[in-house]
């Protein structure tokens, strides 16, 4: 008998003694597989015929693939004497679910297409500021050797962002476009991010129904070994213990009553009085758990402003893109970036001014492993204006400035015409400014127009400085009533 010495998930060192081993006649009791820091009694096999090949069906591959990928340490003997049978003329094997090494190698496929899943579903990143850089840091446990296999999916999730995921068996750094791969990490003192970690919880208690709750379907999709690194999961033994009453609550309440549709209408159109100000961080909470409209559903997040709570100027965008999706924060992708070098040429300074949107969820269409931007229609952005116009209402900014025509139209209540409408304009008791997005700047065909437009921008830019600062009166004011 030999020794095959093999690294835990490492397809390409299989491949190739596997080839050795067929190429020299070695039957699965001629062999013995063991993990490369692991003594053996056994010689190594001997040198085979490098260029020995054999056709093999395509579903062993992807047998292989993940099965490799499991913590049993049987798994390279089952998965050699599946080759090995195969080769030798059992080509229908593989669909032979009664064959019990088929059968134990489907079973941990279908244990490590889980685990995969799970890395998906519970990793938390949380920021860290490591050389006056942002580094988005994961620690996680899985169960089988599947970090390899799970990093793809955020390397398309979160291309934008550099980040690091810390596990027992591995880490994985993605930086500057590339993905290294790295030792195993010691699990960290203290992973907790006391925003992060508010915003899990405020979500999942928003979205925890207790007429619904199955415990062991609960403890069966979501198992207690990931709980410690999920923040949201501390949560779970008070609601279960309130469910009962919060159920008998409900069910001892009177049905609501639904208006008249013509009622619905009514409040439709009523101009919003007595709007409530409120303190941002509460608000901000209440936008993460927002329900209003359905493009919460497909959205990573809520994405509320930023900005000072007594900034003079607000400015208001149509919806977050791509990149403020993944990170939760108004305009920071290229368009945020044009915006920013816009107001600095303008001499405004950002962290002066609070930056929101009419519309605080992304909504895309899926293009490929791209996320193409969709404008909202009229009744996502007018469900959305509940939260716009709680957030003037706790900034009590003394200047509103819409980009573009979907802000503008969100403020003034109506369809507004960037093109004829460009220039001061007051949205019903509230001096504001309309000029366009930033996007459309990027959207233009040739740099000729570009060029035009960016300074048409900046030139908006600096009217609206000049507004709040008194440095020159606007001599042919344009103001319309919403």
């Amino acid at each position: 008998m030999y020794a095959v010495r093999m690294a835990r998930e490492d397809e390409t060192e299989f491949r190739e003694a596997a080839r050795r081993c067929i190429s020299l006649g070695l039957s699965p009791r001629d062999v013995a597989f063991v993990a490369a820091d692991q003594p053996s009694l056994f010689p190594p096999i001997p040198d085979g015929d490098p260029t020995h090949s054999f056709n093999v069906p395509r579903a062993y591959g992807e047998l292989l693939r993940d099965a490799i990928c499991h913590r049993a340490s049987d798994r390279f003997a089952l998965l050699y004497d599946v080759l090995w049978r195969t080769v030798r003329g059992q080509r229908a094997l593989l669909t032979n679910l009664a064959d019990p090494a088929v059968a134990r190698l489907d079973d941990y496929v279908r244990n490590v297409r889980r685990d995969i899943h799970k890395v998906h579903a519970f990793l938390r990143f949380r920021p860290r500021r490591i050389e006056g850089q942002t580094l988005f840091v994961a620690w996680f446990e899985p169960l089988h050797f599947t970090l390899r296999r799970a990093t793809p999916f955020f390397v398309d999730r979160f291309a934008g962002m550099d980040w690091l995921i810390a596990t027992p068996i591995g880490t994985a750094l993605w930086s500057q476009g590339q993905l290294v791969f790295g030792p195993p990490a010691a699990r960290p003192p203290d992973e907790s991010d006391a925003v992060l970690d508010d915003l899990w919880s405020t979500y999942y208690r928003s979205t925890f129904n207790p007429a619904r709750m199955r415990l062991d379907a609960m403890v069966k999709e979501m198992p207690r070994h990931y709980w410690p690194n999920m923040p949201e999961t501390s949560l779970i033994p008070a609601m279960v213990a309130e469910a009962g009453a919060r159920v008998a609550h409900m069910s001892d309440r009177a049905p609501d009553q639904a208006p008249l549709f013509a009622g619905k209408i009514a409040a439709r159109v009523r101009p919003a009085t007595d709007v409530p100000a409120i303190p941002l961080e509460e608000l901000r909470a209440e936008v993460s758990a927002c329900r209003r409209c359905p493009l919460h559903g497909p959205a990573t997040q809520a994405v509320c402003g930023e900005g000072p709570s007594d900034a003079g100027v607000m400015f208001v965008g149509e919806q977050p893109g791509d990149q403020e999706d993944l990170v939760g924060r108004p305009f920071v992708g290229p368009a945020g970036q044009l915006f920013d070098r816009a107001i600095a040429e303008a001499g405004l300074d950002r962290a002066a001014l609070y930056v929101t949107n009419a519309v605080k969820h992304f909504k895309y269409e899926p293009r490929g492993k791209r996320r193409i931007h969709k404008k909202p229609n009229a009744g996502e952005v007018a469900a959305c204006r509940w939260w716009l116009e709680r957030e003037i209402a706790t900034v009590q900014p003394r200047l509103v400035v819409a980009l573009g025509g979907t802000a503008a139209g969100a403020l003034a209540q109506r369809a507004v015409s960037v093109t004829r409408e460009r220039g001061p304009m007051a949205f019903g008791e509230q001096p504001g400014f309309v000029t366009v997005h930033p996007s459309f700047l990027l959207r233009l065909p040739d740099d000729a127009s570009k060029a035009a437009e960016y300074g048409r921008f900046v030139a908006d830019l600096r009217r609206i400085r000049a507004m709040m600062t008194g440095e020159a009166a606007d001599p042919s004011p344009r103001i319309r009533d919403a």
